[in-house]
């Protein structure tokens, strides 16, 4: 069973070097530029795809646009690596096979849920990035979000591959 990575702007911000955004995470678990790359070189290594949700592109974008400097090398690594996703090249997936959450039916869900998730702190790019997490659950894949932020990791979907427990009898 292949697995997903789903990752988040804050991770991929630290693997950019975003001037400003070059750790994240609360301070008992901090990434940082070489965790986050050794945990994206062990996700490559393990022939694992590497997914970038819409919100994690754009977000990471606006993050370097507003960066205090270094913003033009920042985005051209940025790029490299939208042109790898954009053509599927291993190990990134094509932002094409999330595009069934983003028409009619896909917003209207994201409209009906999301306030519940907002009334708990989740942001609607995170809810969109956790909707990506689930949709590749959905398709049996074992799916891991790769994140700074400990709210938007208690949404990972749960692994398929664990048994099932069973019940305990009553004794009679």
């Amino acid at each position: 069973m292949s697995k997903i990575i789903v990752i988040d702007t804050s991770i991929l911000c630290c693997h950019l070097q975003v001037p400003g955004k070059e750790t994240c995470g609360p301070l008992h678990d901090v990434w940082t530029y070489e965790r986050a790359e050794k945990e994206i070189q062990q996700a490559i290594q393990d022939k694992c795809t590497l997914v970038l949700p819409l919100a994690t592109i754009i977000e990471t974008g606006n993050h370097i646009a507003q960066a205090a400097g270094n913003r033009f090398e920042v985005a051209q690594k940025f790029a490299a690596i939208l042109k790898l996703t954009a053509q599927n090249q291993t190990p990134w997936a094509a932002f094409v096979d999330q595009s069934v959450l983003w028409t009619e039916e896909g917003l209207m869900t994201l409209a009906k849920e999301w306030p519940s998730y907002a009334a708990q702190g989740l942001a609607i790019g995170d809810t969109t990035i956790k909707n990506v997490a689930d949709y590749y659950a959905a398709t049996g894949k074992t799916v891991k979000i790769l994140t700074g932020d400990e709210l938007l990791r208690a949404y990972e979907p749960a692994p398929k591959d664990v048994p099932n427990v069973p019940k305990p009898r009553r004794r009679k």
